[in-house]
């Protein structure tokens, strides 16, 4: 349903342009910024609280939105359209980001690690673990974006020379991973915050992940253990697809649960913040699907989460990176089959049980693969 993102990428123009009078007039800076929160006059500026306001990621937390969109879809128009938002986005960055004297990393500063306190009396920091993984994505992205198009390849390499100094995410002195440069987690006023910002690189991110960065992943979930599983409705809707992305399908079932439960979801099945909000709504919906099929790191995850809650079922239409659909059905807890549908064509890798498949698709092409004797084998 990639027109839902429309009205955003809109949104998104016109931030652009209130957003660079507020780079200009804020932090005399190119390109353009948003903070915590904006309205229908696209307000671009801190606004409300001082606990939460002085965060300068907004803009770019909205644009992987608008690379999802591209990314599933694989339009080359699209990609064309919404490549000034990136660029202008990075540019900011570029012009505002400054060395830390302690760690030698380039950072923001000021800003914070949404929506949380650090133990010494506020929340304004430098360099909060999210900050970094956001322009981490924000960066590549830009980067690959050039790269497709032909174009601002001296862009590209400053972006790059740029990304490697970057905060690297930590794990702290608990096993957990730190929400900001220091090792700060266990003295927070608030252990068990309902945002859980700093593992935004573990979902909607694929930056951590138990393939590839598994002591990271660890750390994540330590993470999640500590600040538990009580949360408000948009909260369990990230919990659960946390939980989704560490493989964790029982405790993804669990967060599922309390998601539905009368104190998270009114009779009308509105989500309860309370009061009502559409994140956890979206969030359950996406944490479902998540548990049923990943796409990220270049490969497609059949059944990573499945909960023993869920014996046998299918699902039709689920979209992937690439351009692709797949449906798919199991029964007793295993796949029965995959089918894959490319739009546009492509190679693809296909995950389960331990077991991968590749297939480079034509355009309009579907395969199917299933299970014969415990290996994956394509139909």
């Amino acid at each position: 349903m990639h027109e839902c993102v429309e009205p955003l990428e809109a949104m998104l123009f016109d931030l652009a342009e209130t957003g660079a009078h507020t780079a200009q007039t804020m932090y005399a800076a190119p390109g353009w910024v948003v903070h915590n929160n904006t309205d229908l006059w696209r307000q671009a500026g801190p606004v409300d609280g001082v606990k939460w306001s002085l965060w300068p990621m907004g803009g770019v937390w909205l644009l992987q939105q608008l690379w999802g969109r591209w990314d599933y879809g694989r339009d080359r128009a699209c990609l064309r359209r919404i490549y000034p938002l990136f660029k202008g986005a990075a540019e900011f960055f570029v012009a505002t980001l400054v060395r830390d004297p302690q760690s030698g990393a380039m950072v923001t500063n000021p800003s914070m690690s949404p929506e949380n306190r650090h133990p010494f009396g506020a929340a304004l920091c430098a360099g909060p673990a999210m900050d970094a993984q956001l322009l981490r994505d924000l960066f590549a992205q830009c980067i690959k974006m050039g790269v497709l198009l032909g174009v601002d390849a001296a862009f590209g390499e400053r972006l790059a020379t740029l990304r490697t100094p970057l905060p690297l995410d930590r794990i702290g002195r608990a096993g957990q991973l730190q929400e900001w440069q220091q090792d700060w987690g266990m003295q927070a006023p608030e252990l068990h915050h309902r945002h859980v910002s700093h593992l935004y690189a573990l979902h909607p991110s694929s930056q951590i992940n138990p393939r590839d960065t598994p002591a990271l992943a660890a750390a994540a979930r330590r993470s999640l253990q500590r600040r538990g599983d009580s949360a408000t409705g948009w909260a369990l809707g990230w919990r659960l697809n946390l939980w989704a992305r560490l493989h964790d399908g029982e405790h993804a079932h669990r967060i599922l649960a309390l998601l539905l439960s009368p104190e998270r979801t009114y009779p009308n099945l509105f989500d309860a913040h309370p009061p009502f909000q559409i994140d956890g709504n979206f969030g359950g919906i996406a944490g479902i699907t998540e548990m049923l099929l990943q796409s990220w790191g270049g490969s497609i995850r059949l059944l990573p989460a499945l909960p023993q809650a869920w014996p046998q079922g299918q699902v039709r239409g689920l979209r992937v990176r690439g351009a692709a659909g797949v449906d798919l059905a199991w029964r007793d807890g295993r796949l029965q089959y995959a089918r894959l549908s490319s739009e546009r064509g492509g190679h693809y890798t296909l995950a389960y049980g331990g077991q991968t498949l590749t297939a480079d698709l034509s355009s309009g092409a579907t395969m199917e693969l299933g299970l014969h004797d415990d290996r994956l084998v394509w139909e």
